[in-house]
């Protein structure tokens, strides 16, 4: 399994609104078919250039799912987001590969 995390630095004078655009964005990247849940965190971490920091989680079904995300659906949605907001938010992506889960018993 692959978390596809992207994290994001947002301007104080668009964070309201990129939050309920988010909201609605993530839906959209889970309609691909290609990830099978997403969480939204925001990064509890002051940055020295300012803004509010997010990251968002999507839990690729597989390597070939992510690979298929990246070749048919990851550029227009890029593309969207940055026609949107262009220079007021900074993001990178990071993938992660699990290697085990671990949950507390009752």
């Amino acid at each position: 399994m692959i978390i596809y995390n992207v994290t994001l630095n947002i301007e104080e004078s668009i964070h309201e609104e990129w939050l309920k655009w988010i909201k609605n964005h993530i839906p959209k990247v889970l309609s691909t078919g290609h990830f099978t849940e997403a969480k939204l965190t925001r990064v509890l971490v002051e940055e020295e250039m300012g803004g509010v920091t997010y990251s968002v989680q999507y839990r690729a079904k597989s390597r070939e799912a992510l690979n298929n995300y990246y070749q048919f659906d990851a550029d227009k949605l890029k593309s969207d987001t940055l026609l949107k907001f262009g220079d007021k938010m900074l993001a990178f992506r990071t993938e992660l590969e699990i290697i085990d889960e671990f949950t507390v018993s009752k």
